[in-house]
């Protein structure tokens, strides 16, 4: 029986159950699915590089015979041949390899070899690179195209991938995709037909505009990017359009406390506050569920917003779930929640999976019997066994930590068929047109103002080997009454080894700074021991508080005005404006020293520069975009847009408008072509199913 299109992947040369199964891991299924399993980049193996015109950095294929191979022994062992071609010279470094390998390589051995050259302590070199022994230099084997590199695994290999896609692409002609883009798009978007852009993205002609091709611009590349684009466009319009379909209460109170809320607040509101607030009680008031993301920097009080919201819920007597990302970040939810709402008759009260056996029994029945209006937690609150009274609200902190499945399953919590409302916060602000495409379920608020009275941080960055100038800072600051925190950092993301720096640290920093009082928080730490030594820093019973990057969200200490971040390199812009935030929270200058270790490199003096220039979380959010792109920023869990496979949603940003109107457009003239595009792109993922 002839290939097809769905056939499965067991059809074709090669692919037993075992390999199948390894494949399925890697949302491999049949035969469609390998025409897009798009490539990484390309090597260009069409054309032999003399040794003499090798540059550092640049991958080469090099035809050339083996002078020697010596073992040697150093911090590793390694197999060093040196070989050479007439022009120049060049060493392979293999550190793993067998005994007959070693033995191969004789005196006279012609071979062809691929990889990457680096500058090594003898001249230069390529670390394991792909070789192949010849019998002559005459028999040499050039592609005829550029070679993809594909997304894989460690038990398949390059080679193996490239054979399978091969055999798969042998009946696109025939068999290939339809066309499922609305009429006229496709001549918009340029690149040709489907079939021609996915044969040509897999095998690129030798004479392709390489540099274009690795850039994700060329033409036949941005066809796949726009339909890619649309696949998930309509994705999360099907989710959001999903969940309309569900009937909520209308929370639709007297105003009593909330008024009374605000009558007891400190402070007024600010304008943009107001504006938000309006636009959620206004959402609450529906029977449609609501679906809004309040975006808003660091300090500009989105929690203020979601305690209003929760009032309202109250007053409507239904409950407010509560769901932060950490542990630390709930404690501090419950803290505000608890003081602002307790003295208004509510009863707020946390529900945690680390609590003990009775704490949590009591916590559940009061969540199924409705004595608790207000429940704050982590993910424990959408586990099987959490039952509601009468939930209408779920507020959901920092939602690119969790995926569109972790806060949807909130929604069959409601009472009885009915869809709670759905207020997501985030400090990680996006632009808007970004924001109209990754959060696409979603109606969109931004906080754009902060509290008056707030001065802008000022941030210096400074070499780790000025510690002692950094140490007078925190002596100073401290003895002016202020407060201090300093944040270690790894690269290991361990939670122990990360504690262990902590520990360190705050010991060197009581003998350091003994006229001091030092504490100490990190995630090894018991939730309890957490909360008392926080408690105790926010009560001014501690000058200076070391911690590892748990401070990074929900700590609000107003006497705290100075900020160092130790090895701030390792960090990225989000965290570390996230951290910066901690600071500059009373009406006092505050400072953010950012410690480094030299050299830096490019990316990281791009980030420390960008903090150094904005305290704008808009532009810093801008910034991190352009450095590190959408994956990394919004989080990989965050609906599928982190897991693309050719588009980039900064690089591709200039579509992004007409890939909404064409989503527009499809649903309108041919919306039976919707759930084939989005399969197409997102397989059966079950992030869109059942929704």
């Amino acid at each position: 029986m002839p290939l097809s299109a769905d056939s499965p992947l067991t059809e074709l040369k090669g692919v037993g159950p075992k390999l199948a199964e390894t494949l399925a891991g890697i949302g491999l299924h049949k035969v469609a699915d390998l025409w897009f399993h798009l490539p990484l980049r390309y090597e260009d193996r069409s054309r032999i590089t003399p040794l003499d015109a090798l540059r550092p950095g640049r991958t080469a294929l090099v035809v050339a015979r083996v002078e020697r191979a010596d073992l040697r022994f150093g911090r590793r062992r390694s197999l060093v041949v040196s070989v050479s071609d007439g022009s120049g010279r060049v060493l392979m470094r293999l550190f793993h390899f067998s005994k007959s390998q070693m033995q191969s390589f004789v005196a006279g051995q012609w071979l062809q070899a691929f990889g990457e050259v680096r500058p090594g302590p003898k001249g230069l070199e390529m670390v394991h690179p792909q070789y192949r022994l010849l019998p002559d230099p005459e028999a040499v084997e050039l592609s005829e195209r550029l070679t993809p590199v594909y997304p894989t695994t460690q038990q398949v290999n390059q080679t193996r991938i490239r054979s399978l896609v091969d055999q798969a692409l042998q009946v696109l002609d025939d068999n290939g995709p339809r066309e499922l883009l609305p009429e006229g798009v496709v001549d918009g978007v340029g690149g040709g037909q489907l079939t021609q852009a996915l044969l040509y993205v897999h095998q690129p002609p030798v004479d392709a505009n390489l540099q274009s091709l690795a850039e994700g611009r060329h033409p036949m590349q941005r066809r796949l990017v726009f339909e890619e684009l649309l696949a998930h466009q309509l994705a999360l319009r099907s989710l959001r359009q999903r969940v309309r379909d569900h009937r909520s209460m209308a929370l639709q109170g007297d105003g009593r406390l909330r008024q009374e809320f605000l009558k007891r607040l400190p402070f007024r509101l600010t304008a943009a506050q107001q504006r938000v607030i309006a636009e959620v009680e206004r959402d609450l008031a529906q029977d449609l569920p609501m679906l809004r993301l309040v975006q808003g920097d660091v300090g500009s009080g989105k929690t203020v917003v979601a305690a209003m919201a929760t009032a309202a819920a109250a007053e409507a007597g239904a409950q407010t779930a509560v769901m932060a990302p950490t542990e630390l970040l709930a404690e501090q939810h419950l803290a505000n929640f608890a003081g602002w709402l307790q003295a208004l008759g509510l009863n707020v009260l946390r529900l945690s999976g680390k609590q003990k056996t009775a704490e949590r029994r009591a916590a559940l029945a009061a969540c199924a019997e409705g004595s608790a209006q207000v429940i704050v937690g982590t993910h424990a609150l959408f586990q099987e066994a959490v039952e509601f009274h009468n939930l209408g609200l779920v507020v959901i902190d920092e939602q690119h930590r969790f995926g569109v499945h972790q806060r949807l399953a909130l929604r069959d919590k409601g009472p009885g068929g009915l869809c709670p409302h759905q207020l997501v916060m985030t400090a990680t602000p996006i632009p808007r047109t970004l924001a109209m495409t990754v959060y696409a379920d979603l109606d969109s608020s931004v906080i754009d103002e902060l509290p008056p009275g707030r001065t802008p941080v000022q941030t210096v960055v400074i070499a780790d080997a000025r510690r002692d100038e950094i140490l007078q800072r925190v002596a100073a600051a401290c003895a002016e009454g202020r407060q201090a925190y300093w944040v270690c950092t790894l690269i290991e993301e361990s939670d122990a080894l990360q504690a262990e720096a902590a520990e360190a640290t705050a010991q060197r920093l009581h003998r350091d700074l003994p006229g001091l009082r030092v504490g100490l928080v990190h995630g090894r730490l018991k939730s309890e021991k957490k909360t008392l030594v926080m408690q105790a820093f926010k009560q001014g019973e501690l000058d200076l508080l070391v911690a590892t990057t748990v401070i990074e969200v929900g700590v609000d200490v107003p006497n705290a005005s100075l900020m160092v971040i130790e090895n701030a390199e390792r960090l990225g812009l989000a965290q570390l404006h996230q951290l910066r935030g901690r600071v500059g929270r009373g009406s006092e200058q505050s400072h953010c020293v950012l410690v480094y270790h030299p050299p830096l490199g490019e990316l990281a003096k791009a980030r420390l520069q960008a903090m150094r220039d904005s305290t704008d979380g808009f532009e810093i959010a801008r910034r991190d975009l352009e450095l590190r792109g959408p994956g990394e920023v919004l989080g990989t869990r965050q609906s599928g847009m982190a897991n693309l496979r050719v588009a980039n949603v900064m690089r591709d940003a200039d579509l992004l408008p007409a890939v909404q109107r064409a989503a527009d457009q499809l649903l309108e003239t041919a919306p039976e072509r919707s759930e084939p595009l989005i399969r197409r792109w997102l397989g059966d993922a079950e992030k869109y199913a059942d929704v």
